[in-house]
This record gives structure tokens, C-alpha cells and sequence, in this order.
């Protein structure tokens, strides 16, 4: 990741902020249905995330900040609940629908008729 920049306590409280909004593009993403644009924005989630990690045990912040902070994360968080809830509905409905295409395949393999056989006269069927 590189060497990370030093950072005030109010550049770290607009980075919780930057976060959130990452989080909040997240969440409509995961209502929208649009998993390639979630995909895309939650990689920079990562790093913001991993980055603020590095750099959030080195400062030390007043009452105010630590409570805006708090507030910030418990906002991030809820918003990860829905999305993770969200993910794995649609995780739940590819596994469905994989599962009856597979069915599908199955019983077209069971009820067709061998390579090479003739079909069935008139009348046989």
C-alpha cells in the first residue's frame, strides 16, 4: 500500500465521513441490484478501510471526536448488516437458480433418447 501520509484528528473524522458516504453508494448499489458497481466500489472500501486502520490507533482524539467517530462507524456498520443480508439473498437465488438449471439438464439427460436410436413410430408415443 505504500508509505500512509500523517494525519490530523479532523482529516481522520473526514476520512470516517468519506467512509460512510463509500458505505452509503454501497448500500444503494446492494438495493439496486447493481453487483458489478458494488464490486467495483467496495474495492476502495477495502483500502479506505485498511488505511484508516493503520492510522486510527496513532491519534489521539478529544471527547467530540471520539463520539463522531462512533457515531460514523455505527452508521458504516449498519449499512454492511443490509448489504451483507442483501448479498447473500442474491447469493440464496443464484444457488436456486443454479440448482434448477442443473435439475433441467438432468432430466433432459434421463428422458432423451439415446444418440443413434430412432424415434418412436406414430401413434407410440
Amino acid at each position: 500500500m505504500g508509505t500512509l501520509r500523517p494525519m490530523t484528528q479532523e482529516q481522520l473524522i473526514v476520512a470516517y465521513e468519506t467512509l460512510l458516504q463509500r458505505s452509503c453508494r454501497m448500500l444503494d448499489w446492494a438495493r439496486q441490484e447493481d453487483w458489478n458497481a458494488l464490486v467495483n466500489e467496495e474495492s476502495q472500501y477495502v483500502i479506505e478501510v485498511e488505511r484508516l486502520s493503520q492510522v486510527d490507533g496513532t491519534l489521539l482524539l478529544d471527547a467530540s471526536q471520539q463520539e463522531r467517530r462512533a457515531q460514523l462507524l455505527e452508521r458504516v456498520l449498519e449499512n454492511d448488516l443490509e448489504i451483507r443480508q442483501r448479498l447473500m439473498a442474491r447469493r440464496d437465488a443464484l444457488s436456486e437458480l443454479i440448482g434448477s438449471s442443473q435439475r433441467k439438464r438432468d432430466l433432459n439427460r434421463a428422458y432423451r433418447p439415446p444418440a443413434g436410436a430412432s424415434p418412436l413410430p406414430e401413434g407410440h408415443s
